[in-house]
């Protein structure tokens, strides 16, 4: 049984208790959300952690992504960009490895995480044969199908499959003359094989082989955006939104099955279409959570794309988006560090409160009051015990000539907190 298939039999589980406590709503109002496909709750069968919710009424949730590539490879490394990004508060981890043991990196990862843990099978089966000298091109569908169970075995909480890069799709995009292109991996991936081989793509085609698999795991479908825009100009076009119709029909089989599913969302997008595309999404596709890659709202800004990314976060967020995928200073241009991870999932985290806020997320605003509150009374301990990143703000206040003082050096003795506070 899945937390799907038991909410619609009106079973309560100890997941969406948990999830109902951490979000100040009834056991009740969860399990309905559930039920109807608006909330998932991505927890494994073989696994055991203190889940989360993702969607409809809930605060937006943050992903991280970290994992080697054929060029970097450093498990160690891989296991510090974990912990930092899980310290920083990141709500889940991708792993999205491609190089080394990509087996034992993936359980590795799983043995040592305690958030939501997703994967993107294809990536994985990829590098496994190219290490055999092979061509994505050759791949056998029982090998993908394999793979993806392999996944679910292994305890992944979420898996992204580019269910939605169908031949339609395709056409589409053929005749949209995009200036991006392909910019999902996974949607390369298929449509290369699917080009070579003339077929339909297996995971649209074999859909309810998909969902067998991950029923009996309860691993939670992440239909993802194989069509994206990877450039500002192609949001929105004819093969994106073809690909999003289908991704609805999807949904639904899935709901009816019992498997829960999030839907992906754009990656690049101006910001005045950034609203658009998630109602869009969530008119399409039945109001199910809502994933997004940012979105980013500028492709001029390499090196700081965790500003872009965190623009158009905070804009989708408060239109409705519940899943804020992190991008990090890296994007676009190497493997992230360490560093970079923590400054993605801060920066992303700071977008997600933002869009929480604006849409009046039950508790949200409470933060804020706090810290406000010991604004006023120039309290720096309680300050720092509310700020989103507390090192930083500590840090650069001792940075400071006069640190140890009720004012900073900004305002020095003209504080106007000061001033208040004295006079008023």
């Amino acid at each position: 049984m899945t937390q799907l298939s038991l909410a619609r039999e009106g079973i309560i589980t100890e997941a969406m208790r948990k999830v109902a406590e951490d979000e100040g709503l009834s056991p009740e109002e969860i399990r309905d959300k559930v039920s109807a496909g608006r909330v998932v709750i991505p927890l494994n069968v073989k696994r055991k952690f203190s889940p989360k919710g993702i969607g409809e009424g809930l605060s937006t949730k943050v992903n991280a992504n970290i994992g080697t590539s054929g060029h970097h490879a450093d498990l160690n490394e891989e296991m510090d960009k974990l912990h930092i990004a899980v310290a920083s508060g990141a709500d889940s981890v991708m792993d999205l490895s491609t190089g080394g043991d990509l087996s034992q990196i993936r359980k590795a990862i799983i043995d040592e995480c305690q958030v939501m843990i997703g994967t993107v099978p294809i990536y994985g089966l990829a590098a496994q044969l190219d290490c055999e000298d092979r061509e994505i091109v050759s791949m056998e569908v029982d090998e993908l199908f394999d793979h993806i169970e392999q996944h679910c075995e292994d305890g992944v909480d979420f898996i992204t499959v580019h269910c939605g890069v169908t031949q339609e799709a395709m056409s589409k995009l053929k005749k949209t003359g995009r200036i991006g292109g392909i910019v999902s991996r996974g949607g390369s991936l298929l449509a290369a094989w699917m080009k070579h081989n003339q077929r339909e793509n297996p995971l649209y085609e074999q859909f309810d082989r998909l969902l067998e698999i991950t029923f009996k795991y309860d691993v939670t479908l992440s239909l993802g955006d194989g069509l994206r825009p990877g450039a500002i100009a192609d949001a929105t076009d004819p093969a994106q939104l073809e690909e999003l119709t289908t991704l609805g029909e999807l949904f639904r089989r899935a709901r009816n099955f019992g498997v829960q599913t999030m839907i992906e969302g754009p990656g690049h997008v101006p910001l005045r279409q950034v609203e658009a595309n998630v109602l869009l999404a969530k008119t399409l596709c039945d109001g199910a959570p809502l994933y997004v890659l940012g979105p980013l709202t500028t492709d001029v800004a390499p090196g700081y794309d965790h500003i872009t990314g965190a623009i158009g976060g905070a804009i989708a967020a408060a239109a409705g988006a519940d899943f804020l995928c992190y991008v990090t200073p890296a994007e676009h241009l190497r493997l992230p560090t360490v560093r970079d991870v923590r400054e993605g999932v801060i920066a992303t985290r700071i977008a997600a409160h933002t869009g929480d806020l604006a849409k009046g997320v039950k508790g949200a605003m409470d933060w804020d009051n706090r810290m406000s509150a010991h604004r006023k009374k120039l309290d720096w301990e309680g300050m720092y015990s509310e700020a989103i990143d507390p090192h930083l703000a500590r840090s650069m206040r001792k940075e400071s000539e006069n640190y140890d003082e009720i004012v900073c050096t900004m305002c020095g003795k003209l504080c106007s907190i000061k001033l208040t506070n004295e006079y008023l």
